[in-house]
């Protein structure tokens, strides 16, 4: 994880929602190699303790609040420690997303399916903002990047309706922060991957079957690695991105750009 370090976010708090697996995980383990002391937020503790040895191994400076993003207090909370613990806060990254087994077509996604993905993926986005903001701009600004989804600007017929709906929310809702904000030093922009090696993925696609109607989509014939999402979102949390705001950032390995992909 140390290769390559060019101390890009030194000096720089990040707080990294769903930070012990996946994308999150490494993500945060990227930051504190470039620099950063960095707050994990999740619900899954062993995960963060995971996630804290492997950043002290690497010498990081990191801590682990446990957090359910969709509730108000817990996300003021972790906020708070960040600036309790670290002074500051200027980079948030609002990653934490679930994607149920449940959530299929309108027809069949059960009500309570689509609350808990949007109390998650969107509302959660939200509350990260509402708390967030205020730290940043206490900090002198700062920047924000929020996880959508490539399927936030394409359509399937392998309906996610819940999930691909709540990505859209964070799209929207990503402009309209990086305009408001824009000049009080704030930059706010929407990393939008596409399918990734993660282990929320995975479930989906152990049918080998619903793997294939997928991958043939891909026009690089592989699943992207979460370290490569992790590069992308240091990008828009550091410095070299200082002109991108407002942004629906692809890294989904030319999958809506493609009509008919390579044999």
């Amino acid at each position: 994880m140390a290769e390559g370090v060019t101390g890009r976010l030194a000096g720089r708090v990040a707080l990294v929602t769903g930070g012990a697996s996946g994308i999150g995980l490494e993500s945060a383990r990227l930051f504190a190699s470039e620099g950063a002391r960095v707050v994990i937020a999740d619900l899954d503790e062993a995960g963060g303790a995971g996630a804290l040895e492997a950043i002290a191994a690497e010498g990081g400076d990191a801590r682990f609040v446990r957090t359910d993003v969709s509730r108000a207090a817990e996300v003021e909370a972790v906020v708070a420690h960040a600036e309790r613990d670290f002074g500051a806060l200027h980079v948030l990254f609002n990653n934490a997303g679930i994607f149920p087994a449940a959530d299929g077509s309108p027809t069949d996604t059960p009500e309570a399916v689509w609350d808990q993905v949007m109390d998650v993926n969107l509302k959660g986005v939200f509350l990260g903002c509402r708390y967030g903001i205020p730290a940043l701009l206490r900090a002198g600004g700062g920047s924000i990047v929020n996880t959508a989804s490539f399927v936030a600007v394409v359509g399937a017929a392998t309906s996610q309706i819940a999930y691909t709906a709540s990505k859209g929310g964070v799209l929207a809702m990503t402009r309209e922060i990086a305009v408001e904000y824009a000049r009080q030093g704030i930059r706010a922009n929407a990393l939008c991957p596409g399918p990734v090696n993660t282990p929320l993925l995975a479930e989906l696609l152990a049918d080998p079957a619903a793997r294939q109607r997928r991958m043939v989509h891909v026009p690089m014939g592989r699943l992207a690695e979460p370290s490569e999402i992790a590069r992308a979102a240091l990008f828009l949390a550091s410095d070299d991105s200082s002109y991108v705001n407002g942004s629906t950032f692809m890294v989904d390995g030319a999958l809506t750009a493609a009509y008919v992909t390579p044999e």
